[in-house]
């Protein structure tokens, strides 16, 4: 029988990394509702527009996105999944475009920033940002810009008919983010889970956290991340978000009983696999990216 294929949330429009993400967890099998903004990602859910979210949380240059952090507690949907997806960068134009030719760049303003050690050889382009990478790419396609090139991924240029005049462009090729898949608490399938996030706060005390925290240590818990945000509206209150993992369900559990006489607050905003799959793309391990641009032939010309 022929089940019916999950409706799966994203920010941004098809061939994001977003939907990439998407792919890596579900499958290509999925219906992709794009959405403009993160909220409206769990407004879609919240209306059952959707089955799925799929979220970034953090990026290893960029760092947290801490507005997600509000939507977690704010709408308390269930975290039951996480992938990180390697952030590849590539430079993409019209079919038959000469790199030459181009007068423009367009891309998302991180996905630029981290492209920056590139177009400082060529600082006659004009930097323009937009709200997505792949809908700079659609963009290009649909209005025909032959003088534009768009910075996205492989996705966005075999979507949108596009060529890759250069692959790899970013400055860090050990650039990762991790996505968060949440639902509501009906689809919630039981898995073995051996890693949970957790929010809560602490008394403004001297060695309040510290308990906590050695409590996981005690237990043989690990904690892969803690992330502070401030209680809105209270000064010096501050909702701690953890990440932990464990090999025995019985850490886990003894941890969360006793940390529960020292936090307020508690929630668990989710119990889930931690991702296990190598991030590092083959790559970084083995050779350079191929440069297609020919640097010296344009400084001629």
């Amino acid at each position: 029988m022929k089940t019916e294929r999950p409706r799966v949330a994203i920010q941004g429009i098809r061939a994001s990394f977003h939907e990439e993400a998407a792919f890596k967890y579900f499958g290509e099998e999925i219906h992709t509702i794009e959405c403009n903004s993160f909220k409206q990602t769990f407004e879609a859910l919240q209306n059952k527009e959707a089955d799925y979210v799929v979220m970034a949380i953090e990026n290893s240059i960029a760092g947290s996105i801490l507005p997600n952090y509000s939507l977690l507690l704010s709408y308390t949907f269930p975290v039951v999944g996480e992938v990180y997806v390697p952030i590849q960068l590539h430079l993409m134009a019209l079919p038959g475009v000469r790199f030459e030719n181009i007068k423009y760049v367009t891309s998302h303003p991180i996905a630029i920033r981290q492209c920056i050690d590139f177009f400082d050889e060529y600082p006659h382009l004009k930097i323009v940002e937009s709200n997505d990478t792949a809908a700079c790419a659609k963009r290009i396609r649909d209005e025909q810009l032959d003088d534009t090139v768009a910075i996205a991924n492989t996705l966005a240029a075999k979507l949108y008919g596009l060529d890759v005049l250069e692959r790899r462009i970013e400055s860090n090729k050990k650039n990762f983010t991790r996505f968060l898949i949440l639902t509501t608490h009906e689809n919630v399938k039981k898995k073995k889970a051996n890693k949970a996030s957790l929010c809560f706060q602490v008394s403004n005390e001297v060695g309040a956290l510290a308990k906590v925290l050695n409590i996981f240590a005690q237990e043989n818990v690990n904690m892969s991340k803690i992330q502070s945000m401030p209680v809105l509206g209270k000064r010096n209150e501050y909702n701690f978000y953890v990440d932990i993992e464990w090999n025995d369900t019985k850490n886990y559990d003894a941890a969360i009983r006793q940390i529960l006489k020292y936090t307020h607050n508690f929630n668990i905003l989710g119990e889930y696999e931690r991702f296990e799959e190598d991030p590092t793309p083959p790559l970084l391990k083995s050779e350079k990216p191929k440069r297609y641009i020919n640097i010296k032939k344009l400084d001629q010309n």
